[in-house]
C-alpha cells in the first residue's frame, strides 16, 4: 500500500514502555458518541494490518480523513485504523492489547480471520508454531527486563531534574501561556483523548511529529531532553484547555507513559505545545522555549556527571531492548509464515472489499 508512504496522521495505540507494555486500546474509541467499532480476532499472518490498511486506502480514496495506528512490534503493520467522519474503528483485538467488546452487537462486533484458516495445516505445525510462539514471549520478556531498568534510572534522572528546577517560574509560565493561548469560555468540559506519537520499536525510536504539524497552525515547543519541564507545562495547559470546554489529544511519553506528558495537542484551536527532546523534534515551530530559563545551573553542575553517567547506562540498556525486539520481530516472521500458508487469501480478500463497501458506503 503506497499511501502509507506519505504523511496522514500517524499514531500508536501502545507502547512497549519503561513501565512495561502500556495499551490505550480500550479508550481509542467513544461507543456513547455512536461510534460502530470492529475488533479483529485472528492469529498472526493472518491478514489484520492487510484487511485495515485495503479499507484505510479505500477511504482515503473517497477523501476521508484516517488515523493510521502503527503496531509498536512492527511498525509497518497496524493495530488500527479510526475514520472520524464515518465514526468506525478497526482495531486488532488480539494479544498483547487484546480488546473484547463492552456492548457485544450494539456497537462493537468481532471479525473472525479464523474463518480463512486450514485448522488442518495449523495442527500439522503445531509444534513449530508452539516453538516460535514460546520463543518470541522470551525475546519480549528480556526486552521487558532491560526497559524496566531504563525506567528505574530515567525515573532518578527526572527525580533529580526536578531538584534542579525553578518550579515557581515553570508554573508561572504554564499559567501565562494558558490564558494568552486559550480563551475562557462557559462551556461543558472538554474531552480528553490519549495517544502516542512515538514508540520503542524493533526499527528503534520511532516517532511521528508530522501528525502534530499538520494539524496544528500555532505549535509552541519545549526543548527539555528529561520532561520534568515541559509535563508540568503539557499537563497545565491540558487542565486548563478542558476546563473551558476545549477537547484535548493528549500524547503520553512512550518512555514513562504514566509519568510525563509529552505533547497536547488543542484541535478546535488548532494550538500545540509540544516537547522537543533527542528524539522528537518539529520543523514546523512558532515559538521554541530552551528549559534553561527554568535550571537552577549551580544545582545541576553538582549532578552533572552522575546524569551524564546515568544516561550513558540508559542508552545501553535501551539498545539491548530494540535488538530483543529485532529478534523477537523475526522469531514473529517465522510464525507468520506458518498461518500464511494455512490462510485461503482469495476468500479474505473477497470478504475484505465487502466489508469495505458495506461499512463506507
Amino acid at each position: 500500500m503506497g499511501f502509507l508512504n506519505n504523511d496522514f496522521d500517524r499514531y500508536f495505540l501502545a507502547a512497549n514502555s519503561f513501565e512495561g507494555f502500556v495499551s490505550e486500546f480500550s479508550e481509542c474509541y467513544s461507543a456513547e458518541n455512536g461510534y460502530d467499532t470492529y475488533i479483529i480476532k485472528g492469529g498472526p499472518g493472518t491478514g489484520k494490518s492487510s484487511f485495515m490498511k485495503y479499507i484505510a486506502a479505500r477511504a482515503l480514496d473517497m477523501g476521508l480523513c484516517v488515523h493510521l495506528c502503527h503496531c509498536s512490534s512492527d511498525p509497518d503493520s497496524l493495530d488500527g485504523i479510526i475514520i472520524d467522519q464515518k465514526k468506525i474503528v478497526i482495531l486488532d483485538g488480539t494479544a498483547p492489547h487484546t480488546v473484547d467488546p463492552a456492548y457485544p452487537g450494539a456497537c462493537e462486533n468481532i471479525i473472525d480471520l479464523s474463518r480463512f484458516w486450514n485448522t488442518k495445516k495449523l495442527k500439522e505445525k503445531r509444534i513449530e508454531i508452539i516453538n516460535a510462539t514460546n520463543i518470541n514471549k522470551q525475546f519480549h520478556k528480556t526486552a521487558s527486563v532491560y526497559l524496566s531498568l531504563c525506567g528505574e534510572i530515567a525515573k532518578d534522572t527526572i527525580k533529580i531534574a526536578k531538584g534542579f528546577t525553578k518550579k515557581d517560574k515553570v508554573c508561572d509560565f504554564a499559567r501565562k501561556l494558558a490564558e494568552k493561548e486559550i480563551p475562557k469560555r462557559d462551556k461543558t468540559e472538554g474531552k480528553e483523548t490519549v495517544r502516542f506519537i512515538g514508540g520503542i520499536t524493533p526499527k528503534g525510536i520511532m516517532t511521528f511529529p508530522k501528525t502534530i504539524e499538520q494539524n496544528a497552525e500555532k505549535i509552541i515547543a519545549i526543548k527539555d531532553d528529561y520532561g520534568a519541564h515541559s509535563s508540568v507545562i503539557t499537563e497545565y495547559i491540558k487542565n486548563y484547555a478542558l476546563k473551558n470546554g476545549y477537547n484535548c489529544i493528549r500524547v503520553k511519553s512512550p518512555f514513562l507513559p504514566n509519568i510525563l506528558t509529552e505533547h497536547i495537542l488543542i484541535p478546535e484551536l488548532k494550538l500545540a505545545v509540544v516537547t522537543e527532546n533527542k528524539f522528537c523534534e518539529f520543523e514546523s515551530v512558532t515559538r521554541r522555549i530552551s528549559a534553561r530559563r527554568f535550571t537552577d545551573f549551580a544545582e545541576k553542575k553538582k549532578h552533572k556527571s552522575r546524569i551524564e553517567f546515568s544516561e550513558k547506562v540508559k542508552n545501553s540498556f535501551l539498545f539491548s531492548a530494540v535488538e530483543m525486539l529485532k529478534k523477537a520481530k523475526k522469531s514473529h516472521d517465522i510464525l507468520e509464515r506458518f498461518y500464511i500458508e494455512s490462510m485461503d487469501f482469495e476468500a479474505l480478500n473477497k470478504f475484505t472489499e465487502n466489508f469495505a463497501e458495506e461499512i463506507l458506503k
